[in-house]
């Protein structure tokens, strides 16, 4: 899978989706430390093993690289970056059930958001997946011969 680099100038605003998220229960906020196990565990149940430890990652940095979609304690989805490599999206994931109401949308405007006050001015999705999301999301486009990328020597890619 290829990847896509991002304009950070240029990103949507998010705050009027957040605000309806939120309305409808749903909040977007970073994790917290106390959060780490629970955060890990849920990833490697509901997305991988390996997006788990790229999650785990997340919480030794400060502040945290990881955001969360939650429903009262319930985790709906995260999003993370700066796990694998500086000035990387991901991973990600929102659960099943809870698709096409714009967690994944928010969760990934509100990461990009956070790497642009970080200072980054150009993000890069890592092994992108849904690369339409992404391009009509964001203005992502496709990097040139960016597979396999950063997951070159990655010893477990058969097992992703």
């Amino acid at each position: 899978m290829a990847d896509m680099l991002v304009n950070l100038l240029n990103l949507p605003p998010h705050e009027e989706l957040l605000s309806r998220l939120e309305q409808e229960g749903i909040r977007i906020h970073r994790a917290l430390a106390p959060d780490k196990h629970r955060v890990v565990e849920w990833v490697a149940q509901h997305s991988t093993r390996n997006a788990s430890g790229e999650a785990d990652v997340c919480f030794a940095r400060l502040p945290v690289t990881c955001y969360l979609a939650t429903r009262g304690p319930d985790i709906l989805g995260f999003a993370c970056y700066d796990a694998t490599a500086p000035n990387f999206f991901g991973p990600t994931r929102v659960l099943d059930s809870e698709q096409g109401k714009g967690i994944g949308k928010a969760l990934l405007l509100k990461s990009l958001h956070s790497m642009r006050e970080a200072g980054y001015v150009y993000a890069i999705i890592g092994g992108v997946g849904p690369a339409e999301f992404y391009e009509k999301t964001v203005g992502a486009f496709l990097i040139p011969d960016s597979t396999p990328g950063i997951y070159r020597d990655f010893i477990g890619k058969r097992n992703r």
